[in-house]
């Protein structure tokens, strides 16, 4: 059978056709001065598939057997972040010598794929609960609900932007180029904390934090800016206050400042930055001041506020308009992280 596969497929259909004519195995293997058994496995193939044409092979057999892709499989499902090099090591015990590319393989063709985890807050059982009580609770709240809340936070922004996992574009022995390098300093970089806050007709105020803020300045904050804000974009009696959890939001000496303000503050679960909308603004100031590459703190402060004041409302507001959404992801999660 060696020997027909390197013959043309004019030879073995004239085979085929003498054959057919009554000549027998010997008299065409004299003819065609082939071996008697590769005319009749000729013969043979035609009668079981009717064709003299070599069937397609499947190509080299796989080293990873069923049972061990299933338990390949199996592995990572439990535990998401085993390794090629682990499951490497665990088909090496069972004597299967594999590169890690035919292991990523095979799992790719279960439409399993390596990709960078996100980080999200961790949400122990509470968490969830309270996640999943506040989406319920204001699933079904009208859009005139959601333009009457002013939405605050605080972030740090650095000087010179996140370098981990920045890439360039270069040609060998560029690599000392200054367009390809990331600038650090030793004295001198560093970073700023801002709160803000904005509501559906746009962005309020932009305040930079002294220091490190403790509850003193975080009610002088709010006695500074909040109402100013609340002006400036036109919120009209019975406005809703935003915050999140954080500890010096909720001592009793902040709580007893927004009673005497008159605060209708909104009941926020813990660990919640995905049900803030400000936290889609903060990433875009961000990107936003690093593109003007600021030089010092005192233009970071600077570049930050301009930016700030050109948010568009209408980003603001598709971000309202699109809040059931992310109360949905919750409900869905069962008071899970979402890809908000």
């Amino acid at each position: 059978m060696g020997a027909s596969k390197q013959l043309s497929d004019d030879l073995k259909t004239m085979i085929v056709e003498h054959h057919g004519l009554g000549e027998g195995y010997r008299k065409l293997s004299q003819r065609f001065k082939l071996s008697v058994s590769t005319v009749r496995n000729i013969v043979r193939n035609w009668k079981t598939r009717g064709t003299v044409l070599v069937k397609a092979r499947s190509g080299r057999p796989r080293k990873i057997s069923d049972k061990q892709r299933r338990r390949m499989v199996r592995t990572v499902t439990v535990n998401p972040q085993t390794s090629s090099k682990d499951l490497q090591h665990h088909l090496a015990a069972d004597g299967v010598a594999v590169h890690r590319s035919t292991i990523q393989r095979t799992l790719h063709k279960e439409m399993l794929y390596g990709r960078v985890m996100r980080k999200k807050p961790f949400l122990c059982t509470r968490h969830k609960r309270c996640r999943l009580r506040y989406a319920k609770a204001h699933l079904d709240k009208p859009a005139s609900f959601w333009n009457k809340v002013l939405w605050t936070d605080e972030t740090k922004i650095e000087l010179f932007g996140q370098n981990k996992g920045r890439y360039a574009w270069r040609k060998n022995h560029t690599a000392f180029q200054e367009k390809h390098l990331l600038p650090t300093v030793k004295f001198g970089g560093g970073s700023i904390m801002l709160w803000g806050c904005v509501a559906s007709a746009g962005t309020g105020n932009l305040v930079k934090v002294e220091g490190r803020m403790d509850s003193t300045q975080y009610q002088q904050i709010l006695e500074n800016n909040v109402q100013e804000s609340v002006t400036k974009l036109k919120l009209r009696r019975g406005w809703i206050f935003q915050q999140d959890n954080d500890p010096k939001h909720c001592l009793k000496s902040t709580k007893a400042f927004m009673q005497r303000n008159k605060y209708n503050v909104l009941e926020w679960p813990s660990q919640s930055p995905d049900l803030n909308i400000i936290e889609n603004l903060w990433c875009d100031l961000k990107r936003a001041v690093h593109a003007r590459k600021p030089s010092n703190l005192t233009e970071l402060e600077m570049f930050c506020k301009e930016e700030w004041s050109k948010i568009p409302s209408a980003g603001i507001q598709t971000l309202i308009g699109s809040y059931r959404k992310c109360l949905e992801a919750v409900i869905s999660a069962k008071g899970g992280c979402t890809k908000y």
